[in-house]
């Protein structure tokens, strides 16, 4: 635990962060948009992944319960710093505050649900409550890649508002389903077209398709921000994205 207090962990307050923000969000508001303001790190699963190792902190959950949690405070405690100087400086003018943690992979957690509740879900209680209390008005964005399903009524319940990247192509991320179960509760931004098969490999007739049946899955009623689930990457053809855009134009006007 000693290690951890003496990591030389970079400052969260430090002014260069905020440097010119309040400018660019007041730019921002003035053009009619909303202005959404990212953290400064990855979730506490991701960066005790990457300072202990992938083996490391997967077992340290398991075998070294201590250390994992004194990492995961760690974390948790510079977050809450930088929102709390961000939200000071900002929160008048923020709309939406981004977090996220990717506890899913392609099948399932990545992580058993037990774990994950006894060391995740109370900490992102204490953060998203502490937000709240800074800016009692923000929406909070959460992203979590892969197959979720099963932890998103405690994402619910802890203060998520908005669900991101809704992984259609994980197990258990029906679209249908997910809007039928949770669509009173969240806003799914992210879904919107497959990118691990459709957008790169499909045909422009099967991303129209794709895009159409997403939209009408989670559209409906409200609560949805067209996205693709990840980034465009250079393997996609351009007609591919062009498909795409010309589907939310015909299919994705509230009406």
């Amino acid at each position: 635990m000693a290690d951890v207090e003496r990591f030389p962990f970079p400052d969260p307050v430090e002014d260069a962060r905020f440097e010119g923000l309040r400018d660019f969000a007041e730019k921002v508001r003035n053009e009619g948009r909303a202005f959404v303001l990212g953290g400064i790190s990855a979730g506490m699963l991701e960066m005790g992944l990457w300072l202990r190792g992938f083996e490391n902190f997967f077992c340290d959950l398991r075998e070294n319960r201590a250390l994992a949690e004194a990492i995961c405070d760690k974390i948790l405690e510079l977050k809450m710093r930088y929102w709390e100087k961000a939200l000071s400086l900002l929160g008048d003018l923020v709309d939406v505050v981004q977090e996220g943690d990717d506890y899913g992979g392609q099948q399932g957690l990545l992580i058993s649900p037990q774990i994950w509740r006894e060391v995740f879900k109370p900490r992102l209680r204490q953060l998203f409550s502490h937000i709240k209390r800074c800016a009692p008005h923000v929406f909070i964005f959460f992203h979590s890649c892969g197959s979720i399903y099963e932890i998103i009524p405690d994402l619910i319940e802890v203060g998520v508002d908005i669900l991101n990247p809704v992984q259609v192509a994980a197990a258990n991320m029906d679209t249908k389903r997910l809007k039928r179960e949770f669509g009173d509760c969240l806003t799914f931004w992210g879904g919107g077209v497959d990118t691990q098969k459709v957008l790169p490999r499909g045909t422009p007739e099967q991303v129209r398709e794709e895009v159409k049946r997403r939209i009408e899955d989670l559209a409906p009623g409200g609560g949805f921000v067209f996205a693709t689930v990840h980034n465009i990457q250079a393997d996609v053809p351009p007609e591919n994205i062009l498909a795409m855009w010309e589907a939310v134009q015909e299919f994705g006007r509230y009406r």
